[in-house]
């Protein structure tokens, strides 16, 4: 189970025991004796309440370093195996470690280092050879790596700190600075005991900031990016660097292999992909939609396990293959469960579902907010939230999740005009022709600016920009920013004109602009950018490893194993959406769907996505209705501080209903989720800036 909560004094501060309230200390905490040390003791305790706000994500037990100088202190839960207790350190006690989430293909790297190096292991964990690979190769141990994580490695020797997280934020690590400390941690509601006092980041509510660049919804809080590692050398210098990103090919260059040959790489690629993460000293579960996404991992493993005899975790591989979903009313129209139970049958796999109707999700719409700790305009992260209570209830730790399939194999709609924008010239027996590629990408333009104006989002934001110029025109950009928040306060005006589509073109560097231009197809340029934004701040987070690690369950992402993607970045664009001459229609994740046809139904094969959603109109005076009714008042909207009230006071009634507005159900959610997060983290209320500053220079 993963937790981690970590601080680091920098250079002129120490953890200063003036500080403590009240002058009470603890009477020991862990073996370290107040006596002797009154500031261990004090940092402690510090880590302790810290970790108690997230002792969700590990509750097995906890493990605890503090450096002889009191300048280091990281504490998290320990690993399911005894041996793998945490904070790991090295036999000369000069490097130290804790790590979050879960290394694969272990083994192997741990033989390697005992016959290069010698090392010795302490016992059997998969993080001790974060520490061996450090020791081998400095900074360069990262590439190392395989699986998802988050981890905090100090050298006492060289005195340097280094944080580093997974290449697609699969595990979340936050940080800040606090009276002249650095803290980190998996979550931010573990800096409150720390002394953070949170306030809103009003810009980056305004320009997207949150979701599209390293910036979350308070201030002074950030992130350590997918692919980044933090440094901290002599407890000074703070510098953020990358050691892994997406790559593709250039559109020019002809594909050679044939079309069997990437079907079967891209099969044998899933199949390593899901054999390393069926690993584990608890069972193993499969989340199950009626999606091909989850049913391809349903599929494979079932297959893995019946002609393989590979085991699920700690069942044996006579136990059944057990997968979970969750049902809304049939009424609703997104209910996937009648397929998931086929899916099922089909695979004779065990299938435990729940039902979750309005009071389930208005039940629970509270506390998955808070634990997402950002915002959604969509239910469909209470569902996930209640999704996880499933396994968890079966006595299951860890299940495997189809998250990054859409992203890597161009599964979204949004993504279908970005590969119509421009001819496949890696592919040139692609049967679309110039002329009819031409007309479909005006088509598929009309279609989605008619979709976003139907359900009252900005379709006039699709026009060219100054961030679609940067961006070679693509129109993912404006998809991803279509849904814009029109209420808030008038003094926020004094931040600007914020376009999320600029902070969009501005996060990314100034090399994969240059690819964008020149060499890569609008397709993959597409992805690149969705993955960056929605894929690791929306679908990883409040769909991903917050919901489910509310419940202590640990989700393994088979889709998103870098061997995986590389070889599929590696794909012409018209594998990955191919249109079909004879229907004359486009089939999106067309090679996911050849791989994976062995193990899958022919309804799946067949079917069209359908992206998870939790319905989106409720009625009168019910459940939820009531709640945002409690939630969103003038009371409730003024505390916040950057919102109109006399823009939103209608937004409620206005959202329910047959004839409910879902732009307004949308703005309703967001307000209710932002009174939900400011309560429970206490946040202050946002006011004008006292004075913005103003760019001004001088040249001698």
């Amino acid at each position: 189970m993963c937790g981690i909560s970590v601080i680091v004094a920098l250079e002129g501060n120490t953890h200063d025991l003036s500080k403590q309230p009240n002058g009470v200390y603890p009477d020991g905490v862990d073996g370290v004796d107040i006596h002797e040390d009154k500031n261990a003791a004090k940092l402690a305790r510090e880590l302790d309440e810290s970790l108690d706000m997230i002792v969700h994500r590990g509750p097995d037990s906890r493990g605890q370093w503090i450096s002889d100088d009191k300048r280091v202190g990281p504490r998290p839960p320990v690993d399911l195996s005894p041996e793998g207790a945490q904070p790991i350190h090295d036999m000369e006690n000069q490097v130290h470690a804790v790590v979050n989430g879960e290394l694969y293909d272990h083994d192997r790297i741990r033989e390697d280092l005992q016959k290069r190096m010698g090392y010795k292991f302490k016992g059997h964990s998969d993080s001790e050879i974060v520490v061996a690979l450090y020791k081998l190769y400095g900074l360069s141990f990262l590439r190392h790596l395989r699986g998802e994580f988050a981890l905090c490695l100090y050298d006492s020797e060289t005195k340097f700190f280094v944080a580093a997280r997974d290449r697609y934020g699969i595990k979340p690590l936050f940080w800040t600075i606090q009276d002249g400390r650095l803290l980190l941690a998996a979550e931010m509601k573990a800096f409150l005991p720390l002394g953070w006092k949170p306030e809103w980041d009003v810009q980056s509510l305004l320009d997207g900031g949150w979701n599209h660049d390293q910036r979350t919804i308070f201030k002074g809080v950030s992130k350590v990016r997918p692919g980044h590692y933090l440094t901290c050398s002599s407890f000074g210098h703070l510098e953020q660097r990358r050691y892994w990103d997406l790559e593709f090919k250039d559109k020019h260059e002809v594909e050679t292999r044939t079309e069997q040959e990437m079907i079967e790489g891209v099969r044998e690629h899933m199949l390593d992909a899901i054999r390393l993460r069926l690993r584990a000293d608890v069972p193993v579960g499969i989340y199950l939609s009626g999606g091909i996404d989850s049913s391809v991992i349903a599929g494979m493993v079932t297959h893995l396990v019946k002609e393989e005899g590979i085991n699920m975790g700690n069942r044996t591989a006579k136990d059944r293959v057990c997968c979970f979903s969750i049902a809304f009313d049939e009424e609703s129209g997104f209910d996937e469960s009648s397929i998931a139970n086929r899916t099922a049958d089909w695979l004779d796999v065990k299938y435990v579902k729940k039902l979750m109707n309005e009071k389930e999700l208005a039940e629970r719409f509270e506390d998955a907010t808070y634990h997402c700790e950002h915002h959604n305009p969509d239910m469909n992260f209470v569902g996930k939230y209640a999704l996880s209570e499933v396994p968890y209830e079966a006595g299951y730790k860890v299940v495997l999740t189809g998250e990054g399939a859409d992203e890597h194999f161009g599964g979204y709609p949004s993504y279908l005009s970005d590969y119509l924008r421009e001819p496949d010239h890696a592919w040139p027996q692609n049967p679309l022709s110039e002329e009819k590629r031409q007309k479909q990408c005006e088509k598929a333009e009309a279609e989605t600016a008619s979709y976003y104006r139907s359900v009252g989002a900005d379709a006039d934001n699709r026009a060219e920009s100054v961030a679609s110029r940067q961006l070679n025109n693509i129109t993912t950009v404006s998809s991803m920013t279509a849904f814009t928040f029109s209420m808030f306060s008038p003094w926020t005006s004094c931040y600007g004109a914020c376009d999320p589509r600029l902070t969009i073109a501005n996060n990314i560097d100034g090399r994969i602009r240059d690819h964008i231009m020149d060499n890569w197809h609008p397709l993959h340029s597409a992805q690149y950018i969705w993955t960056k934004g929605h894929l690791t701040n929306i679908f990883l987070t409040c769909l991903g490893d917050r919901t489910e690690m509310a419940h202590s369950v640990e989700a393994r992402t088979p889709f998103l194993d870098h061997y995986l993607t590389e070889y599929v970045n590696g794909l012409p664009p018209s594998v990955k959406i191919r249109y079909n001459p004879e229907e004359n229609r486009f089939v999106e994740k067309w090679i996911l769907r050849e791989a994976a046809k062995p193990f899958i139904t022919k309804e799946l094969y067949e079917r069209k996505k359908h992206p998870y959603s939790a319905p989106t109109t409720w009625p009168y005076d019910g459940p939820l209705h009531n709640l945002m009714r409690k939630l969103v008042t003038k009371e409730n909207v003024e505390q916040l501080g950057f919102v109109d009230w006399d823009k939103c006071k209608g937004l409620v009634e206005k959202g329910f209903g047959d004839d409910g507005d879902p732009n307004a159900m949308r703005f309703t959610l967001l307000v209710a989720e932002w009174i939900v997060l400011g309560q429970r983290f206490g946040v202050k209320t946002a006011a004008p800036p006292a004075k913005l500053g103003e760019a001004a220079g001088t040249v001698d």
